[in-house]
């Protein structure tokens, strides 16, 4: 038997390896660990790429980059997803792969990290982010099956945030006397005049490409202008009123923009702006960077930043990406510490700085990121009104997306009534629907 002497000093041991333990930092037992993460060749992923150093040295763990084209990941990850042991430990996705990871059961749902005091950092804020994002993002199983609601649960973190927002010419609008536009009606009334204003430049540079970018160019018009590709019994509604004034609107930039304009995709939009050929430019604030970089930019210190014109009500689009950590990652709660440290209120402004779009509100109104990035408070409250709905993320979009595009380019090309390519595209998307079971509890 211990005599009392010995049971005191055991005590005293144990007690004091207790504390130890009790005062250990959240980090040390996952220091040396290497995470594995598959992040896009991405103007705000380029910038992750500068601070991940920070998170090595406060931590001790270790980040190894797989950096992919965007279009290359979603094979990448479909193929590492797959397998029992996958070699990642942290994703980043976007918003419409967020819906077959989960319905395949592929991510984490997060619930059990954030409760986990251990690693769960309570200055970590989450109301701080932006509310749409997260939404939009990171839910899955609530309203629709892919927003908030009390079914939904939370497989990923916002990270990398983008809304639509209206660069204009400062100059050309003070030379001529121009408001910025507050509503959908003064932006199409400026974007045909400044061809007549000034000759040979386009009044607003817009995507319109037969396919996707048409699609998406028509949809940054629909929610603002009151519309929805559906009700909420899933009916078809993308023929209504709203949708047609958004198809005009859509007609009316192109018809005002400049030449080729029609044919535009991405790329080309922006560059049409970059090189001074268009007046204003509507779509992602990923943008700001290029515009204000003068090895690829003609126009740098003349742009100025407007939120999105209003229609009906302020609506404006959801994209950029989110990161989750997949069901079969080796790392799981380092990857959560990443995960967490990436979209904390440190992480954020870090990143910020660094050039990347931030995700959080604080992050847009910080003093230090808009002495840098003059913009960022104009994008935090342009990012008050994403919308998180502005596309409805399910399995099928894909296709009516496609058919949505190639429509609406014979509207813009071929002289196709309005009217007429969205009764057709309404008509055939109640066939996609039905087939795919939306009207099975009707």
């Amino acid at each position: 038997m211990l005599t009392k002497l010995k049971r005191m000093a055991l005590g005293a041991s144990t007690a004091l390896t207790m504390t130890s333990a009790a005062i250990a930092g959240p980090y040390d037992a996952y220091e040396g660990t290497t995470l594995v993460v598959n992040f896009p060749a991405h103007p705000h992923y380029n910038a992750v790429m500068k601070i991940l150093p920070e998170f090595t040295k406060e931590t001790g763990i270790e980040v190894e980059v797989d950096q992919l084209p965007y279009l290359k990941m979603r094979e990448r990850q479909t193929l590492e997803l797959g397998q029992d042991e996958g070699d990642y430990d942290l994703i980043a996705y976007v918003v419409f792969s967020k819906a077959d990871y989960v319905y395949a059961d592929q991510l984490e749902n997060l619930a059990r990290y954030f409760m986990n005091p251990k690693l769960a950092d309570p200055s970590y804020d989450a109301d701080d982010l932006i509310d749409g994002y997260v939404y939009n993002i990171g839910f899955a199983g609530g309203n629709k099956g892919y927003l908030q609601g009390k079914t939904g649960s939370l497989f990923g973190m916002p990270y990398g945030s983008e809304t639509s927002v209206l660069g204009y010419r400062k100059d050309i609008f003070e030379k001529h006397g121009l408001s910025v536009p507050e509503t959908y009606a003064e932006m199409l009334d400026i974007a045909c005049k400044i061809p007549q204003l000034e000759p040979g430049m386009g009044g607003l540079s817009s995507r319109a490409a037969s396919g996707h970018h048409a699609a998406h160019a028509f949809l940054l018009h629909l929610a603002p202008l009151g519309g929805r590709i559906f009700d909420d019994a899933w009916n078809p509604i993308v023929n209504n009123k709203a949708g047609v004034q958004a198809a005009n609107a859509l007609k009316k930039i192109i018809d005002c923009g400049p030449e080729g304009a029609a044919s535009f995709g991405f790329g080309e939009a922006l560059g049409s702006f970059l090189n001074g050929d268009t007046a204003m430019f509507l779509d992602t604030t990923v943008v700001a960077g290029q515009i204000d970089d003068a090895s690829k930019s003609k126009v740098v210190g003349k742009v100025g930043w407007a939120m999105h014109p209003e229609g009906v009500r302020r609506g404006s689009q959801t994209g950029g990406f989110g990161i989750g950590i997949p069901k079969n990652a080796e790392n799981k709660e380092a990857a959560f510490l990443l995960m967490q440290w990436l979209t904390s209120k440190t992480g954020d402004k870090l990143v910020a700085l660094a050039g990347g779009n931030p995700s959080r509100f604080s992050t847009h109104a910080d003093a230090d990121v808009n002495a840098k990035f003059p913009h960022m408070a104009t994008f935090g409250e342009a990012l008050k009104h994403a919308d998180p709905d502005w596309r409805p993320i399910i399995p099928v979009w894909g296709k009516i997306n496609a058919d949505l595009g190639t429509t609406l380019s014979k509207v813009l090309t071929e002289g196709l009534d309005v009217q007429v390519a969205l009764d057709g595209v309404a008509e055939r998307t109640r066939g996609v629907m039905e087939e795919a079971g939306y009207y099975t509890w009707q």
